[in-house]
């Protein structure tokens, strides 16, 4: 998968750089010793999926669109029906048209960080960001709160991440693809495939190794936090490499022909395959980051042509695909990007960055699709009752929807106080 530059030049972060371990391709050690999930929380969906749309994806132009306003706001795209009525989206797409009773719609979404840091980190942790402290990102948090099983990783992201783990440390950050998966080919992970003609008798032989090695030298690691636990780590990190289950979990190769055939092979939903395969096995939380929507200029042919197609396949197939295998109740999925674009078309053909009014997307988990929730105005320039949707609201609603609660207190290293999401309220009508 391509790297996205946006304008400002911030690409897609890899937050956590996996090494191997021995000639395996075994990123295990180094990373489950910082990626150990923790306590149980009472829970409505037993996983969650976070689609990261980088770049600030347009509102008018997708789910929010204006067409009886003036043609330099309203563009060149036309409204349809879709399966649910009174509510249209773009012509754009098609299939997520047929798939609207299965997600609601946020409109009016609001704020006021115009710049792609900033914003992304917003939407993926849902508190402002402040300069003395980063905040976890949901797979994060879900990480530490949901019991993952022990042979396999709690918290994925395809192909990497956009935000970090905060102040939670690195033993809750994803373990980072690095690539996505191709149509009809086995696909492995390092960190969890075997490589390099290397055997599960081999890694036990290591295994035992490690585990003479740690024995020996305990007495010396007691004041080191990096290498407590190191024996728990390893021996989890043993269990993903030798576990078919964790193998076959990522090799998209192995779906059904019947249940693949409704995913496209482009990488965006051929990623949207993978997740369901993840959390089908029970894998915590699952990342998609998808990029290419920051269209300052021509945007109307690239978002027909390169991005609109992707997304109406990988979504709609998504959420259709969860639905078929009874998981949608049991998965809760976000869509955002980091920030809406600008009402009026610019002197290029383009949108512009514009947090005040933008759309998200939220399925699964007990959030009833087939519904619009907020509006904005009739230009698509700010939410129509002056307050709108924030960030922060639709963060305390898919913790919600996990079961997690976002008023719930963490505490830094020092000792600081922190809760979850610092300003937001689970959005009642979405559980309606």
């Amino acid at each position: 998968m391509s790297i996205h530059r946006t304008c400002d030049g911030v690409t897609r972060r890899d937050v956590l750089k996996i090494g191997l371990m021995g000639g395996v391709g075994l990123s295990l050690s180094g990373y489950l010793q910082l990626s150990h999930a923790g306590q149980v929380a009472d829970k409505s969906a037993k996983a969650g999926i976070f689609i990261d749309l980088t770049g600030g994806p347009t509102h008018l132009d997708t789910f929010d669109l204006k067409p009886d306003a003036p043609q330099e706001f309203r563009g060149d795209f036309k409204p349809i029906d879709t399966i649910v009525p009174g509510i249209r989206i773009s012509e754009h797409l098609p299939k997520l048209a047929q798939q609207a009773d299965k997600f609601c719609i946020l409109r009016g979404v609001s704020h006021t960080l115009a710049a792609h840091r900033l914003g992304s980190e917003y939407v993926n942790t849902g508190t402002r960001p402040i300069a003395s402290l980063s905040y976890p990102s949901y797979g994060s948090v879900v990480a530490k709160e949901l019991a993952a099983p022990t042979d396999l990783p709690p918290n994925v992201a395809i192909p990497r991440a956009s935000h970090t783990s905060g102040f939670l440390g690195v033993k809750y950050a994803p373990l980072n693809t690095n690539s996505t998966p191709r149509a009809g080919v086995p696909y492995s992970v390092r960190g969890v495939s075997l490589s390099g003609g290397s055997t599960i008798e081999e890694v036990n032989r290591r295994q035992d190794l490690l585990t003479s090695l740690d024995r020996k030298f305990r007495g010396y690691e007691s004041d080191d936090q990096l290498l407590e636990g190191l024996d728990q780590f390893s021996k989890q990190a043993h269990a993903i490499i030798t576990s078919k289950k964790a193998r076959e979990a990522f090799d998209v190769s192995k779906e059904s022909p019947a249940f693949a055939k409704a995913f496209e092979a482009d990488n965006f939903s051929m990623s949207c395959l993978l997740a369901i395969r993840l959390v089908e096995a029970g894998v915590r939380f699952v990342t998609i980051t998808n990029g290419g929507w920051d269209t300052h200029q021509d945007a109307f042919n690239r978002l027909k042509d390169r991005q609109l197609p992707p997304l109406d396949n990988g979504l709609a197939a998504l959420y259709g695909g969860l639905a078929e295998k009874g998981l949608l109740d049991q998965t809760a999925v976000f869509v955002t990007g980091e920030f809406g674009r600008t009402p009026k078309v610019n002197n290029n053909g383009g949108r512009d960055h514009y947090p005040r009014c933008m759309t998200m997307l939220m399925a699964g988990g007990g959030i009833r699709g087939g519904q619009v929730i907020g509006e904005s105005d009739e230009k698509g320039t700010a939410p129509a009752d002056g307050h709108g949707i924030t960030p922060d609201d639709a963060a305390a609603s898919f913790y919600h929807a996990l079961g997690i609660d976002h008023t719930k207190e963490y505490h830094t290293n020092t000792g600081r106080p922190i809760t979850i999401v610092r300003d937001g309220n689970v959005i009642e009508k979405l559980f309606a």
